[in-house]
């Protein structure tokens, strides 16, 4: 008679991973890059006898683009390409 082959023992499977939803990414902000000079804003924001929190330079720079869209938007009405000084006064 021939001998017959063992089996080896069946080697146990590793509970199977469960698969999760994918995750939804929130939408990126909208960011605006730095116009300022933080360094020297800073310094300016300081003289006024005041510390200066971590997120005034970000506020602060979100101002400064918001009056270089407005004195874009009044020079082109004036039939302008070009910003001028008063451009940002009005």
């Amino acid at each position: 008679m021939a001998a017959k082959k063992k089996k080896a023992p069946a080697k146990k499977k590793a509970p199977a991973k469960k698969k999760t939803a994918a995750k939804k990414k929130k939408p990126a902000k909208k960011t605006t890059e730095m116009v300022l000079v933080v360094s020297k804003a800073k310094e300016a924001l300081k003289a006024s006898g005041c510390n200066v929190g971590g997120d005034a330079l970000e506020g602060l720079n979100a101002v400064v683009h918001q009056y270089i869209a407005a004195a874009g938007r009044r020079a082109q009405a004036n039939g302008r390409k070009t910003i001028r000084a008063h451009d940002f006064s009005a």
